[in-house]
């Protein structure tokens, strides 16, 4: 039941969205809420974490080194040429670049396993990410924005240390010590992230009522295009370097989905509402990208095995 609840996540986005955009004044109040809110998506995750899974990047080094590249680099480069091809302002630039900066989101390691990817190396790849991402990602933004926004480097730091780092830290403390009772609840912990980030979510829509309806569609594009981009990228880049399937898989969602949550909030905490929209968009866009490719990608391996059976 849980586990159809949290597949239906984009739905849930979906109407969470409309509703704020047409009740704002529910949201609008909560707006101090949206780093608590984060705070413990990143405690869930890090619950959902063990030592092992950070001591199974040493199992996978090259697929994780090519996805911290492509997460690091090529991602903030292809979020700064969208923006910049589509005329943005320097708000929904910064939007833009704080999304292509984070690290992958966790919604990675359930289209991984829902696309017959590896589950292990997805974890163990958003956990290195999450944890490069406190330092890199407000280096990368000051490196690429920095001549046009003030941004706040040290102040961004602190705050993912508190926000990323620490709760990240506890949640796998609390793992070890107390694995058996973690087990009784590791299924609602994926449940318990869904309804943060859907909120997180609403109270960026009802901020953003004018700005989303004159400039919706246009941010909507560029989500679409930086998603795609992350994709295909970890996908045929792996191919090319001869990895097998399962691993292109895992990195192709590894790459293209964002933390969309943690730059939502680091643009409402440091920048302006405008530039929470493109995390907020990209938020609900990148499961119903993910979701119909891992179902794609499911299909076609349930036929070659099928073949393969019948051969």
């Amino acid at each position: 039941m849980i586990g159809k609840i949290i597949q239906l996540f984009p739905l849930w986005a979906v109407l969470i969205s409309v509703l704020a955009f047409f009740q704002p004044a529910l949201f609008v109040d909560l707006k101090t809420q949206i780093v608590p809110l984060l705070t413990i998506i990143m405690l869930a995750m890090g619950i959902s974490l063990s030592p092992k899974d950070f001591a199974n990047v040493l199992t996978h080094k090259a697929a994780v080194g090519v996805g911290v590249v492509l997460q690091f680099l090529i991602m903030p480069l292809a979020a700064l040429l969208i923006s910049f091809v589509l005329g943005f302002d320097a708000d929904l630039t910064v939007g833009m670049v704080l999304v292509g900066s984070v690290a992958g989101g966790t919604s990675s390691n359930v289209m991984a396993f829902l696309a017959k990817g590896n589950v292990a190396l997805s974890i163990s790849m958003t956990a290195v990410s999450t944890l490069l991402g406190v330092v890199l990602t407000p280096l990368l933004v000051e490196l690429q924005v920095g001549e046009t926004v003030d941004v706040p480097v040290s102040a961004m730091l602190m705050s993912l240390v508190k926000i990323v780092l620490v709760p990240v830290a506890i949640g796998v403390l609390i793992n070890t010590l107390a694995r058996k009772h973690i087990d009784k609840v590791s299924e609602v912990l994926p449940l318990v992230s869904m309804a943060a980030i859907v909120m997180v979510i609403a109270i960026v829509v009802a901020l953003n009522v004018d700005n989303l309806s004159t400039l919706g569609p246009i941010i909507a594009l560029a989500v679409i295009l930086h998603n795609s981009f992350g994709l295909v990228a970890g996908y045929f880049c792996c191919r090319a370097l001869g990895f097998s399937e399962t691993i292109c898989r895992t990195v192709a969602f590894e790459v293209g989905l964002q933390n969309s949550g943690l730059a939502t909030a680091l643009a409402m905490k440091f920048f302006t509402p405008a530039a929470a929209i493109p995390g907020t968009i990209f938020s609900i866009w990148h499961n119903i990208s993910g979701s119909l490719l891992a179902g794609y990608w499911a299909k076609r391996q349930g036929r070659v095995e099928e073949q393969t059976a019948t051969s």
